[in-house]
């Protein structure tokens, strides 16, 4: 402590707070194909838009280098799946013919419909992006505020699970009743 000629100790107002430094791997990146900043997000669901794989990565690493990483994953800890659904981006660099002979998985692209400017309903595609709301609808996904990408792949995680609990517990809906049977009185059928 110092002590000032008026016999007062000198107050700093100034505090210095050591942290430790955390050194963390890129993360956040920018891609400027699709013109974002931050993390892509990749899936694979199954037909019913159930999550069987889901990876964050940074935004400027290539897609066709991520799907065989995926497909890996896909065939160790899902052997049942045989044919994958896969978009345009996904199919560049020979991932086609190198999951067929390695993985046993057939890719088959969607490709999109030449000549046609808009919004277009792509076959197969729509599953995945129906899955996409499904999870957004979780408010915490819309915007990405994790600083890491493995806890943005576990609340992406959570969310298909919590999915999956409701769609396991709502009740079964039952056929309506006729109420005019006793009456005797046949309602007209709908053409």
């Amino acid at each position: 402590m110092t002590i000032t000629n008026s016999g007062r100790p000198l107050v700093s107002t100034t505090r210095w707070r050591l942290r430790p430094l955390i050194f963390l791997p890129l993360s956040r990146c920018r891609d400027n194909e699709k013109k974002i900043n931050g993390r892509k997000r990749h899936l694979i669901c199954d037909h019913r838009g159930l999550a069987l794989l889901v990876w964050v990565t940074p935004a400027d690493v290539q897609d066709s280098l991520i799907a065989r990483d995926m497909l890996v994953r896909l065939a160790l800890l899902h052997p049942e799946v045989a044919i994958v659904w896969a978009d345009a981006a996904y199919a560049k660099n020979q991932l086609v013919p190198w999951a067929q002979k390695y993985l046993d998985i057939t890719v088959k692209t969607v490709r999109r419909p030449p000549g046609i400017k808009g919004f277009v309903v792509l076959p197969r595609r729509w599953a995945v992006e129906r899955s996409w709301s499904w999870i957004l609808r979780a408010r915490r996904h819309c915007r990405d505020h994790e600083r890491l990408p493995e806890m943005s792949e576990a609340l992406i995680t959570w969310a298909c699970i919590t999915l999956m609990t409701r769609r396991l517990t709502r009740r079964q809906a039952r056929p309506a009743e006729r109420r005019d049977a006793a009456h005797g009185y046949v309602m007209a059928q709908a053409a």
